[in-house]
């Protein structure tokens, strides 16, 4: 006689955990949504006050006044114990990036990749060996760790936080100096994020040539397509294409960065390098790639590509306010002002780097 089996309960606990799980990022989605849509209101109210009045306002777009509102709230209740109920939500802010980085694609033809031409694709490696050259420089100089110094260098050359966090599993950096990174990082681009169009505007560079310095010299996407809109909406087309081209190397980069430190511990690399790389690769670029080439033959109506980047602009809303919702000032308070020093100073001088190729290049060969 055979024996009945028990029912496996292991199917509805993993359905509740996963219900669990879900439910715990509510809230947070709830807070960026909020204090998007609030941005988005702060845009519209001003520009009816100007209108109302007649009185000519400076066009302040809703990315600045999302990532401002953030930046007063994570400031002012994110230390206390209630807030963690937000934290889970606010932490998938980089999925609405990726999102609408996948979505702002179908702004992009193949036409738009080639017009991107040899010269910017040559000043995205200059920039990556640039950048990282620079901050261990100064790192060095001010005495910081190599480990730290190594995710300032990756986050500041490549694609800012998401290098940080994919680097610091390959290079096995401490939490602290991966807080440390992460905030200095979101805090040196919330500050660039408001200076960048006024240095462009005293300048009076091209749309391009803005679009091509943002993209090489902001680091985390969310600061660039905010800088890039808040100069014009051509700016932030060329600035994104720059930054996903940075992006791009993020795997080569980090491994790079693993065998360097593999090699100084006299430890090996496990595993297929290749591997390695695919697992550090930022997969959203194919998405963007793939709805491009679709834009590219003609595969939206005119009203599909309208309704599609009008929800990349929503999923930019969610990611501006977690932009300044993470950016957290006491955190850098309290590790210190040497390495947010180091941070500031090797920032300003890529920035500087940046720039001058950037109009140099625009001059003597043309963008």
């Amino acid at each position: 006689m055979s024996a009945v089996s028990a029912p496996s309960t292991s199917a509805p606990s993993t359905t509740r955990h996963g219900l669990a799980r879900a439910a715990s990022v509510v809230p947070g989605i709830v807070l960026l949504f909020a204090v998007g849509f609030a941005g988005k209101l702060a845009e519209q109210e001003m520009k009816a006050f100007g209108k109302a009045h007649h009185t000519a306002l400076p066009n302040i777009e809703y990315v600045f006044w999302a990532i401002l509102f953030g930046l007063v709230i994570g400031h002012a209740f994110g230390a206390r114990a209630w807030f963690r109920v937000f934290d889970a939500g606010i932490a998938t802010y980089e999925l609405w990036l990726k999102i609408g980085i996948v979505l702002l694609g179908v702004r992009f033809v193949f036409a738009d990749l080639a017009k991107l031409g040899v010269v910017s694709l040559a000043l995205v490696v200059l920039e990556i060996v640039g950048a990282a050259a620079i901050m261990v420089a100064f790192a060095r100089a001010f005495g910081l760790g190599q480990k730290l110094t190594a995710l300032l260098a990756i986050g500041s050359s490549v694609c800012g936080v998401s290098a940080i966090i994919a680097a610091q599993g390959a290079i096995d950096a401490d939490e602290d100096d991966t807080a440390f990174a992460i905030a200095s990082i979101l805090a040196i681009g919330a500050i660039g994020l408001g200076l960048f169009p006024l240095v462009g505007h005293a300048l009076h560079m091209s749309d391009r040539a803005f679009g091509v310095w943002a993209g090489l010299a902001i680091d985390n996407t969310a600061e660039v397509a905010a800088a890039g809109a808040l100069y014009s909406d051509d700016a932030a087309k060329v600035a994104v294409l720059v930054k996903t081209a940075r992006n791009a190397m993020i795997g080569f980069v980090v491994l790079g960065a693993a065998l360097w430190f593999a090699t100084r511990g006299g430890r090996g690399v496990s595993g297929s390098k290749s591997a390695f790389v695919w697992s550090k690769f930022p997969k959203f670029v194919f998405g963007f790639v793939a709805l491009s080439l679709l834009a590219s033959v003609r595969a939206f109506t005119p009203a599909q590509t309208t309704s599609i980047a009008n929800v990349s602009r929503w999923a930019f809303l969610l990611t501006f306010a977690g932009v300044g919702l993470r950016t957290n000032f006491g955190e850098l308070k309290r590790q210190g002002l040497r390495p947010f020093a180091v941070g500031a100073i090797a920032e300003v001088a890529i920035a500087a780097l940046t720039l001058g190729l950037v109009l140099a290049s625009d001059r003597v060969i043309g963008l």
